[in-house]
């Protein structure tokens, strides 16, 4: 299903099924249906040759016509598809003697009912069909639409290689002096506050982020919080909590208590704080009161579009456009690379001359706003580079941000973007409108609902839905239509958010086309009689709640709820073709909140994490189409057994405390599968596991190790995310030496349930090139083990544990020049003194954790001009985070402090002054 065609081809698809007899029709009713497939199909061409016109440039006649046509695509899929489920019934094989006879006659005639019923549906549907059709004139479109543009796989690498705005470096050291100049900011005591100010799309955050990453060192803590039009404060001043570093068990405090504890926690500390994106003053003021005055010192810099706001928050801060120079710079780095910037010229060249004017022109239309900029580089990137093509592209930006800077023709620079999407990524893309402002999207999660919804179809051989889904996601990211976000640990983007104005865009075409309906307390959509997706966000209002209980909400196929506190979940029995229903977070402890659920028989997508219910209704195996169910987070003791049914679920999340029942092998489409837990109850689902050969994601824990896992692990031969654990934390010996990894493993956590007696021999760089996260404990490493580590081409996380100090080797490692590119996050545990880094290693390393490092003799490392110990830290360029923990075996206390120094040392002189935590284990 897609917004560009509605449920066309999903519907053409299925009523070919009908037609092929995979159903018992009346008389006469194939040949309608052949009727309806062709109807149809001539329609979906000419839909996508419309879809391809933005909607300011249509016919409004065309615009009639497409709507009527969608709308009408998705009430015949509704009709199908309650055929289908009705069709099927159940069967009474079970039962015997007279009761069976009856059961069956009674089951006969619901059935030619039900077929009766489908083929009144079906002439009604043609009737409606032919309708739309003449009203349009036989379907004649204009011949000016817009034709598609093949995607330009370059856009991949120039994203990674522009990654930070340009100019950000002469802003960035302004604010920095402007902190530094009392007379610049507003001053309490102590304490620098700076509010960075602009229209969205300017780059705010961007700068601010900057300074953060610049000065973040001179502090005892820090943290980067979001706010956004809606803010829950509870949840920000957790996270602030979080980033400063504080642990915080306590699940119930509200936010008088948080604003105590934070206050309590920086009263002795020199802290920097960014507040991002601040829409409210009397937000901030809420926020101010949780970050007190003290006499160490503290910087707060804010971030908002309103000039009243930042003036009241603090010393506002201006953000001007990017110059016209400096717009070139990052318009032509885009395009073609930083390689062609020309350093001994002030002003930036075009490497191509033809292209100089009409790029100048597009600029000026963009009027220095960076993301203006980068949305059109990412479009031009795509066309063909003579100036007839760019002169197309500017003419149809209209008058643009020439003359004004307003939201509406800022739509028209993104929308370019947006319409030279595909038909099937514009759909997923829409679908973030489903989302709120400032919303962290998990990319996992975003795919999962788009499979529910239909929008991704698998046509590659050998490539799963959800992995065509990641090639969905990141072709949004690299066309800069969403943010990433990247994981701390690997680099890697787990997460994106929608710019504020992208969001607005899609918001705007998804209301247009009746494909999202948002109601909020701060900003709603206006409703359509039919509702067709649900997002229901941060609603404290019982006016709106009523009001989405009251819609017409029959024809919903996706309800998501942003639950505020006092959230609600609509009551379940007024879907009847609902496909995804996410409730996550919404407190559903009362009795009967889940009630109907298993009447929901087209639902594919159920999300219940952190509902607080203690049992699923045990019916839930009637619901044969889900492909996700998230129960995470819940006191479910165990799944029921209705579970194993679900044949085509694809994706199981469940809790740790969460027990499965015994059948989980008739799950054979299975390709995410998370928490499992295995323990004396439900040891006989070892056994099983071997069934679930399409399993991509495997987490297991155990209460101890069973050796019959790996026969099972051996069958999973696509698996390429493991992580087994052992609640005891013993760890076993070598039960996995004989065990191979498939080719394409990318995750692998074993380190907390066995040890490898040495480095695996599957282990290299040939077997496993996709290997990105690896935790395993070794025995017995040596120098060459470590070599062949540093040469896995997609190593971004290492965790490595060894045991050489007790088998009595006491060598230390030298991680070589050019070895292990990619490593972002790296843990050595347990290893001993030295373990030196040479110039060239590691080079994207943001954090080093040496843990338990043995310190057993004097000596060792490198000499260093002042006669101490140097380990080689300042080789290692993108250095943030340093954690040591030595431990003083065979060694003086004095060597061991002096170890400490040294490393102090290193860190502290490092050009990017990394935070750094180094200690001593002295055992008495």
């Amino acid at each position: 299903m897609e917004v560009v065609t509605g449920a066309l081809p999903s519907v053409i698809e299925k009523l070919a099924g009908l037609a092929a007899g995979e159903y018992n029709l009346q008389k006469g009713l194939k040949g309608e249906i052949r009727f309806l497939q062709s109807e149809l199909e001539s329609m979906k061409g000419a839909l996508e040759k419309v879809s391809s016109t933005a909607a300011d440039r249509l016919d409004i006649q065309d615009k009639i016509w497409a709507r009527d046509l969608r709308e009408l695509s998705y009430d015949i899929e509704d009709s199908i598809d309650t055929f289908m489920v009705r069709g099927q019934g159940k069967e009474q094989g079970n039962l015997h003697g007279i009761k069976k006879f009856i059961d069956r006659s009674v089951g006969l005639f619901r059935k030619a009912k039900i077929r009766h019923g489908m083929a009144t549906e079906i002439r009604d549907i043609k009737t409606r069909v032919e309708e739309v059709a003449k009203r349009h004139g036989r379907y004649k479109i204009n011949s000016d639409v817009a034709m598609p543009v093949m995607i330009d796989t370059r856009l991949f690498t120039l994203h990674t290689e522009a990654k930070e705005l340009v100019g950000v470096d002469e802003a960035r050291d302004e604010l920095i002096k402007a902190l530094e100049e009392e007379n610049e900011v507003s001053m309490q005591q102590h304490g620098k506050i700076v509010s960075i100010v602009g229209f969205g799309g300017l780059g705010k955050t961007t700068l601010a982020k900057a300074v953060y990453e610049k000065i973040r060192a001179r502090f005892d803590c820090c943290a980067f919080v979001s706010v956004s039009q809606t803010p829950n404060l509870k949840k920000l001043f957790k996270g602030l909590l979080c980033d400063l570093g504080k642990k915080n068990n306590e699940e119930t405090l509200d936010e008088s208590r948080l604003i105590k504890v934070l206050r309590e926690f920086l009263q002795e500390k020199r802290y920097f704080i960014v507040i991002d994106d601040i829409w409210d003053i009397s937000v901030w003021k809420m926020i101010r009161c949780a970050l007190p005055d003290n006499d160490v010192g503290y910087t707060i810099i804010t971030t908002s579009r309103n000039y009243d706001v930042a003036e009241q928050a603090g010393g506002a801060y201006k953000l001007k456009p990017l110059s016209l120079n400096n717009s070139r710079k990052l318009l032509y780095r885009r395009i073609f690379g930083s390689k062609n910037k020309d350093n001994n010229e002030d002003r930036e060249k075009c490497p191509e001359e033809e292209l100089v004017e009409v790029s100048d022109k597009i600029l000026n239309k963009c009027a220095g706003v960076p993301l203006a900029i980068i949305t059109m580089a990412s479009l031009l990137s795509c066309k063909a580079r003579n100036k007839m093509d760019w002169y197309e592209v500017h003419n149809s930006i209209g008058t643009g941000l020439e003359n004004n800077l307003d939201v509406k023709n800022m739509r028209k620079i993104l929308s370019f973007s947006y319409y030279e999407l595909p038909c099937h990524l514009r759909t997923c893309l829409l679908y973030l409108s489903i989302f709120p402002e400032d919303f962290e999207i998990d990319k996992d999660h975003l795919i999962r609902m788009w499979i529910a919804e239909g929008f991704i179809q698998s046509t590659k051989q050998g490539k799963s839905v959800f992995e065509l889904g990641e090639s969905y996601f990141n072709v949004l990211i690299n066309r800069s239509m969403v943010q990433a976000i990247y994981d701390r640990y690997t680099g890697m983007v787990n997460s994106c958010r929608v710019h504020d104005m992208v969001l607005d865009l899609i918001r705007s075409l998804s209301s247009e086309e009746n494909f999202v309906t948002v109601l909020s307390d701060m900003d709603s959509t206006s409703p359509s009689d039919t509702i067709r997706r649900l997002s229901l966000q941060n609603v404290k209002n019982s006016h709106i709640m009523a009001h989405a209980t009251r819609s017409s909400l029959q024809h919903a196929k996706s309800v998501v709820i942003f639950p505020s506190e006092f959230a609600q979940a609509p009551a379940l029995g007024s879907f009847q073709v609902l496909r995804v229903l996410d409730l996550c977070e919404c407190d559903l402890s009362q009795a009967n909140s889940l009630k109907y659920l298993e009447n929901l028989y087209q639902l594919r997508y159920l999300g219940l994490c952190e509902t607080s219910i203690s049992q699923l209704p045990g019916e839930i195996g009637n619901l044969q189409f889900l492909q996700t169910l998230d129960v995470r987070g819940n006191t479910i003791s165990w799944l029921p057994s209705g579970v194993v049914q679900l044949t085509n679920l694809m994706f199981l999340y469940i809790a740790r405390s969460t027990r499965v029942p015994n059948g989980i092998g008739n799950l054979t489409c299975l390709e995410q599968l998370s928490l499992l837990r295995i323990d004396g109850s439900t040891i006989n689902i070892v056994e099983e596991l071997g069934q679930l050969t399409e399993l991509r994601q495997l987490d297991i824990i155990l209460d101890e190790w069973n050796d019959k896992l790996l026969e099972g692990l051996r069958m999973l031969q696509k698996i390429q995310e493991l992580d087994i654990s052992v609640r005891s934390g013993e760890r076993s010996i070598n039960v996995l030496d004989t065990w191979i990894a498939p080719r394409h493993i990318r995750d692998l956590y074993t380190a907390d349930s066995c040890w490898f007696s040495a480095l695996p021999a599957w282990v290299n760089p040939s077997l496993v090139p996709d290997l990105t996260r690896l935790h395993i404990a070794v025995r017995e490493l040596h120098q060459g083990d470590l070599d062949i580590l540093g040469r896995l081409p997609a190593l971004h996380s290492l965790w490595l544990v060894v045991d050489n100090k007790n088998l009595g080797i006491l060598q230390g490692f030298v991680v070589g020049a050019g070895s292990f590119p990619c490593l972002v996050f790296c843990s050595f545990s347990r290893f001993v003194w030295p373990v030196v880094f040479q110039q060239g290693a590691m080079p994207r390393l943001r954090e080093l954790r040496l843990r338990w490092l043995f310190y057993v003799r004097e000596g060792g490392g490198i000499a260093s001009s002042d006669g101490g110990l140097d380990l080689g830290l300042g080789n290692l360029l993108s250095l943030q985070r340093v954690v040591a923990m030595l431990r003083c075996e065979g060694a003086s206390k004095e060597a061991a402090e002096k170890a400490k120094a040294a490393l102090t040392r290193a860190a502290r002189m490092h050009p990017n002054h990394p935070n750094h935590d180094i200690n001593i284990f002295i055992q008495i």
